[in-house]
C-alpha cells in the first residue's frame, strides 16, 4: 500500500495510491485523520480501517492534488549522520562506532513538489538522498530482533542541508533546520512492500542530467533494525516518530569545487520501489 498526505483544493486529505492517482479515504472516514502520522498516530488497527474506506473512496486525479510533507509534524524526527563508509570518507570523518544523531524541526519539513528554499544568509545548499522509517508502534529498549515490526513503511527523505550553518559550531542542529530545505515523501510504502529493512535497494540524487549520489541502502553502517535497538536505550519512540538514515557519497560539499544547489534546478532523490522525491529549488524570500 502507498499513502500520501494531500492537499485537494487546498483540503488536507490522506490518499491512498490508485493507478495514477489516489483515493480519498479521509472523506470516507474522517477519524482516520489528514496526513499519515495522524493516521498511524490513531491506534494499530488503522491499515484495517483504509482498506475499509477504499471501495467508498474518490479517486482523485494526480495533477489536482498537491503534495505535503508526508508526516508533517513527527514527534521526534532523527536523523543519522555519516551512516555511509565513503560518505564519511569524502566529509574526512571517521566511521561511527555508534550512530551519530540529530534532529530535525516540523518547521523544516516540505512535500514533494514543493520548493526547497535557499536561505539568503549563504549559498551553501547542499543535497542528500536518505531512506527514512515511519514508525508504527513505539517502544522502549526494542530488542533488535523485533524491531522491524515496530516499522509501519518507508519514504524518501532529502536532507538538505545549509554546510556553512553545520560548520559552525560542532553540532550539526542548525544546519540541518532552515526553513524549507528538508523534503519527505512523496509517499508511505509500507512494510510488506519492500525487501526486510527495505536492504538492498538502488538510492540516488539527480539534478538535470547529473547523477550526483549513486548508492545502496545496503551500504548503511547500522541499518534499520540495529538503530531501533540502539536509539530506543535513550528513546521512548511512539507511532508516527520518523528516522532518516543518512546518505551515501557523493553529496556536493565533498565535490571539487563543490557542486550546491542553485535556484531554478530540479533536485530530484530517489530510492529504488519506494520512489522519487521531486522539489525545485528557489531562493527563500521570507521577510524577517
Amino acid at each position: 500500500m502507498r499513502i500520501a498526505s494531500l492537499h485537494i483544493e487546498k483540503q488536507p486529505v490522506i490518499g491512498v495510491r490508485d493507478g495514477d492517482g489516489y483515493r480519498d479515504v479521509t472523506s470516507v472516514d474522517a477519524g482516520l485523520g489528514t496526513d499519515v502520522g495522524q493516521l498511524i498516530q490513531g491506534g494499530p488497527e488503522w491499515r484495517h480501517r483504509v482498506e475499509a474506506a477504499l471501495p467508498h473512496a474518490a479517486l482523485l486525479p494526480a495533477g489536482a492534488v498537491r503534495f505535503r510533507p508526508l508526516v508533517p509534524r513527527p514527534g521526534k524526527l532523527l536523523c543519522l549522520g555519516l551512516n555511509d563508509r565513503d560518505h564519511a570518507a569524502e566529509g574526512g570523518f571517521e566511521v561511527p562506532t555508534f550512530p551519530a544523531v540529530f534532529g530535525r524541526v516540523s518547521s523544516s519539513l516540505i512535500g514533494h513538489g514543493e520548493p526547497m528554499l535557499r536561505p539568503p544568509e549563504s549559498e551553501q545548499l547542499d543535497y542528500e538522498c536518505e531512506l527514512a522509517v515511519v514508525l508504527g508502534k513505539g517502544g522502549r529498549r526494542i530488542a533488535e530482533a523485533d524491531a522491524l515490526s515496530h516499522v509501519a513503511g518507508y519514504t524518501v527523505f532529502n536532507d538538505g542541508t545549509v554546510r556553512e550553518y553545520q560548520r559552525m559550531t560542532s553540532q550539526w542542529t542548525l544546519g540541518k533546520n532552515f526553513h524549507g530545505t528538508g523534503a519527505m515523501g512523496p509517499e508511505l510504502v509500507t512494510a510488506d512492500e519492500l525487501p526486510a529493512g527495505a536492504h538492498g535497494l538502488r538510492m540516488t540524487t539527480r539534478v538535470g542530467d547529473e547523477l550526483l549520489q549513486n548508492g545502496d541502502t545496503g551500504s548503511m553502517i547500522f541499518g534499520v533494525a540495529k538503530t531501533l535497538h540502539l536509539l530506543s536505550i535513550a528513546v521512548a519512540f511512539e507511532p508516527g516518530d520518523v528516522i532518516a538514515f543518512g546518505t551515501p557519497a557523493g553529496v556536493g560539499h565533498a565535490r571539487r569545487p563543490p557542486r550546491w544547489l542553485l535556484p531554478g534546478e530540479i533536485c530530484e532523490v530517489a530510492i529504488e520501489r519506494i520512489g522519487t522525491l521531486r522539489n525545485p529549488v528557489r531562493d527563500d524570500s521570507t521577510a524577517s
